[in-house]
């Protein structure tokens, strides 16, 4: 698996805008992805010393659009810390 397809998009939520002051990014990720594959991608992609990473899988929801019921889609969570100091510049708007 390459690592620019590990990485699909930032989670920019008001609790991971949070997190993100204590050196932690939320990514949403590829379902196949590993822990460590995860890490290693963070860390090739943005010059970074990843610490430790979180996954969580991501359940599917209700929804109903014009009375027809449907499911959101299920999606993998990635909560990568970073060691203490540093940050990836495109989050800071640098």
């Amino acid at each position: 698996m390459e690592y620019d397809s590990i990485l699909i998009e930032p989670v920019l939520t008001e609790k991971s805008n949070v997190m993100r002051e204590d050196g932690m990014y939320v990514f949403r990720v590829d379902p196949r992805a590993t822990k460590l594959q995860i890490m290693e991608a963070v860390r090739r992609l943005f010059k970074v010393n990843p610490v430790s990473c979180n996954v969580i899988n991501v359940a599917s929801k209700p929804k109903r659009l014009r009375n027809r019921p449907g499911r959101t889609s299920t999606w993998k969570k990635a909560i990568v810390r970073l060691a203490p100091g540093e940050k990836i510049a495109v989050f800071e708007g640098a």
